[in-house]
């Protein structure tokens, strides 16, 4: 099968021009994998399916599920909200983020985009339009609604009493979780040329730790939104704008004080939390988020190959090699294996210990974009066409 390789890029005027602008570059043509050949070590099965809206159809989303208290929250780009029992895939409750537009009730769509994120009986979400939502978590009512500084394509993340999003135009912003004030902005500077989607940020001692562009990682105070530290893990490379592309977009993974962060076309680092020098780097490149457990870190890199490597130094354990350009999701820990899907609808389970297969399952032909996660012992994954699986082993 023929794959045409696409890289998305945002271009900020630097003249008369205002906003920005999506272009679109034919990298090279590559190859997609053919699927690999599994002998299941155990059956995955579908438990349940629901269909959410239509999902994120063709546009570049990772609108992905949230799971608390055995909910599952899911939404589509349109502003279908629902609330479905993890065990049942039952809607408990659905709500329409749409917004109303004229004397014939014409809706416009909400443009829903990143992850949903469920804490403390809330669910919260961001949109294209530059808004984030709190919504009841028992009933679907609106809370409050805020307009940040810009798009919002990474998942909000609920820290210290405040709700922290990182937008589209290099603004990371926290956001009171009672009432969606701004408590404070920090910008984190925008290059001429960005990947589409930003590194959600990860907390830990009252501190917010965020990805951001030109391949640097920056720790924030928390309550004051005070710059700590910064540190550059990946340098320009390449001639063109697009080759010197080293955005850090994965959100960094924060094991016993250590920050490790992996930029595209860069390097992949460990950093110490406190002061932000650099303990180990190697020349890894991806834009999807890592996995830690039991001394490993475990990511897809650019060209999806799943790669397990030692916490400690860097060093390599394993990779597995036959789903190239499959398109890979984040992988995520699910009963000891590692998962991950593709952009043909399959799920691969794989083997923390060798990398290698133990079982795949075809779930849905629209296939995957988004990241799975965990709800209880089921695996919940959510379809480019809106239709949200639950796995069991």
């Amino acid at each position: 099968m023929r794959l045409r390789k696409t890289i998305f890029v945002a271009l900020l005027s630097l003249s008369l021009l205002s906003g920005c602008v999506w272009l679109k570059k034919e990298e090279d043509i590559v190859t997609m994998s053919p699927l690999p050949q599994v002998n299941n070590h155990f059956r995955p099965t579908t438990v349940w399916r629901h269909a959410v809206g239509k999902g994120t159809g063709a546009f570049y989303s990772h609108l992905h599920p949230a799971c608390y208290k055995a909910h599952v929250f899911a939404a589509d780009r349109h502003g279908s909200v629902k609330a479905l029992d993890a065990e049942t895939g039952k809607k408990i409750w659905s709500t329409d983020l749409a917004i109303q537009k004229g004397f014939f009730s014409c809706k416009r769509a909400a443009r829903l985009s990143g992850g949903l994120t469920a804490a403390g009986d809330r669910v919260y979400l961001g949109s294209e339009l530059a808004k984030v939502y709190a919504l009841d978590a028992r009933n679907g009512r609106r809370v409050w609604e805020t307009r940040v500084s810009g798009e919002v394509l990474s998942t909000p993340v609920v820290s210290d009493g405040v709700v922290l999003v990182h937008t589209g135009n290099g603004m990371l912003q926290a956001l009171h979780e009672t009432d969606g004030t701004v408590k404070w902005s920090v910008n984190l500077d925008l290059p001429p040329l960005k990947l589409r989607g930003d590194s959600a940020p990860t907390t830990a001692f009252g501190t917010v730790i965020v990805g951001g562009n030109n391949g640097l990682v920056r720790a924030v105070l928390i309550n004051q939104g005070q710059l700590i530290w910064q540190k550059r893990i990946a340098k320009p490379r390449g001639i063109t704008e697009i080759a010197r592309i080293n955005d850090v977009k994965s959100t960094p993974l924060l094991v016993n004080g250590v920050v490790y962060a992996l930029a595209y076309q860069g390097y992949l680092a460990a950093l110490d939390l406190i002061s932000g020098q650099v303990i180990w780097s190697r020349d890894i490149g991806s834009v999807t988020n890592l996995l830690g457990d039991s001394g490993r870190i475990y990511l897809v890199d650019q060209n999806d190959h799943v790669i397990a490597v030692n916490s400690q130094d860097g060093r390599s354990l394993w990779q597995q090699s036959e789903l190239m350009h499959r398109n890979l999701t984040s992988p995520v820990l699910h009963k000891g294996y590692i998962v991950t899907g593709d952009s043909e609808g399959y799920l691969h389970w794989i083997n923390t210990d060798d990398g290698r297969f133990v079982a795949q399952k075809k779930v849905d032909r629209s296939g995957f974009l988004s990241d799975p996660i965990v709800a209880g012992d089921k695996l919940i994954v959510q379809a480019k066409n809106g239709q949200i699986y639950a796995i069991s082993r």
